[in-house]
């Protein structure tokens, strides 16, 4: 039986770290970290993980700038909005909450750019994408940051690794790659990214040390597809009915977590795992930011 990697306990170091110094740097500058979040529209799950975040950066010390917008807002709106927060020298890390509402969907690259890569702590701007793609980061996205730090944790060593990853998006599967391709501790692995166009995955998959995904197809990796032994990171997040759930569904990973631990040497749980971890990062991100500013 393989471990279980928890990622709620990994966070609540993490958070409490973050506390410490939070603490001592409001002696030391007379401030603490700020961190703006921005929701526009009414999406119960986005506004879920906007209360999430803030709260958790008011538990941290952070002080917390929020603004809703509705569903009608413009381009405009939210650009001139985001340009405010630009300005604002006690706001160190802006988060503008996807999905953006159906009729802003095609804006939303031109959105996010308008924020200030000093203040971009989910790392996403253009300018942030090209430091970590050269190897010298200013900020890690907060979900491949969070899937190394708890390799870190784990003591699971990547070098010389076969490291196959599910998926290609701009927010988990092409930065990570960079991450594990990188010339460093937690780097040094060789990575396969597989996507909706590669043929036969698991002849692939069957052949890592490492899997990842980050595809969202509930339990679409099983026991069958990974070696004996392999290192297993669930980065998804499906709501799959269940009539004997309260509210009628449950959250479930990518991977059929039960069979593949009977295999797996360790694999992260879905909810519990990868989650906490992302806002973890996020407040690291951002204390990271004002840190930056300090010096």
């Amino acid at each position: 039986m393989g471990k279980i990697i928890d990622g709620k306990a990994v966070s609540k170091e993490i958070y409490a770290d973050i506390k410490t110094r939070v603490s001592s740097y409001k002696n030391k500058y007379g401030r603490v970290p700020g961190l703006a979040t921005l929701l526009v529209g009414d999406n119960p799950a986005s506004r879920s993980y906007v209360r999430s975040k803030i709260k958790r950066s008011e538990e941290a010390g952070f002080t917390s700038y929020h603004r809703d917008m509705d569903n009608s807002s413009t381009r405009e709106q939210i650009t001139g909005q985001i340009k405010e927060w630009n300005n604002d020298n006690s706001i160190d890390g802006i988060l503008v909450q996807l999905p953006l509402p159906e009729h802003l969907r095609k804006d939303t690259a031109s959105i996010m750019d308008t924020i200030d890569p000093a203040k971009d702590v989910d790392g996403f701007h253009p300018e942030n994408a090209g430091l970590l793609a050269r190897g010298t980061p200013r900020f890690i996205p907060c979900t491949p940051r969070g899937i190394i730090e708890l390799l870190k944790h784990e003591k699971i060593s990547t070098e010389g690794k076969h490291a196959v990853i599910i998926g290609r998006s701009q927010i988990v599967g092409l930065p990570l790659s960079l991450l594990l391709l990188m010339k460093s501790e937690y780097g040094n692995a060789t990575v396969t990214v597989c996507h909706s166009r590669t043929r036969d995955i698991s002849s692939l998959t069957q052949q890592a040390d490492i899997v990842i995904t980050a595809l969202g197809k509930p339990r679409f990796l099983t026991a069958e597809m990974i070696k004996q032994g392999a290192v297993v990171i669930d980065v998804g997040i499906n709501r799959v009915d269940d009539p004997a759930a309260k509210k009628g569904y449950r959250i479930v990973g990518d991977v059929d977590t039960e069979a593949v631990l009977e295999k797996a040497s360790a694999v992260t749980p879905v909810p519990g795992g990868v989650g906490p971890m992302t806002i973890a990062m996020l407040l690291l991100n951002t204390l990271n930011s004002f840190e930056i500013k300090q010096k």
